[in-house]
């Protein structure tokens, strides 16, 4: 991944995180070791702060690989919220399961095993925020189905979406990945429901709150 921050910035960013419990300190090694895509600790932060400012109680994520945002999001909603997870690797569910069973969370989260915008679908009501990091090539499929089941006042958060500054020129061909998250942001930024920020956080984070 290149740098969105300048990477003195973001070392700086970084060196004022505070320590990380042990189960979240794990979760980042094991996918610095196994190239697991993971938000991070300074984008885990922002997720769980704009979850716990709206009082997020219901939230629903698509791609959660092995758990790490599911665990900011799980602590953010308390002990009566629900995180849906979901991943198509049962062997991520597992791990993820493992994880957030350590760290006293489980019972805030449903594990989905499967097509994500598919467990989306079959999953009843609307959600408070929604959490976006499903496979690139989706995203605007997600746009789509999304905002309908989203409360006036809540969150659509994506992850992605300066896609390493790949974003800022035009796509190479036969980039499908690039094309989507400018289709994406275009999406967002154009909608009359939505007011969307992008926040350029890592690897850039679009926040939305619907508004009508």
């Amino acid at each position: 991944m290149r740098n969105i921050l300048e990477p003195k910035i973001e070392k700086y960013i970084n060196s004022l995180l505070p320590p990380r419990d042990s189960v979240t300190r794990e979760m980042e090694r094991y996918a610095g070791q196994h190239d697991v895509p993971i938000i991070g600790p300074a984008c885990g932060r922002l997720l769980h702060q704009l979850a716990r400012t709206i009082r997020a109680q219901r939230v629903f994520e698509l791609g959660s690989a092995i758990g790490y945002s599911t665990l900011w999001l799980a602590r953010a909603v308390g002990p009566h919220g629900m995180v849906y997870y979901t991943d198509s690797d049962p062997s991520n569910a597992k791990r993820a399961q493992a994880y957030l069973r350590r760290a006293g969370v489980l019972p805030r989260v449903t594990i989905l095993v499967g097509d994500a915008l598919d467990m989306f679908g079959t999953t009843q009501g609307t959600f408070d925020l929604i959490f976006n990091d499903v496979n690139k090539t989706g995203y605007p499929e997600v746009f789509r189905r999304a905002i309908s089941r989203l409360r006036v006042g809540g969150l659509f958060i994506t992850d992605n979406v300066l896609w390493s500054g790949r974003v800022a020129r035009p796509p190479a061909h036969g980039d499908a990945d690039t094309r989507a998250i400018k289709t994406f942001n275009k999406l967002i930024y154009r909608s009359p429901n939505l007011f969307t920020t992008i926040v350029p956080l890592r690897d850039g984070m679009a926040v939305c709150e619907k508004i009508s």
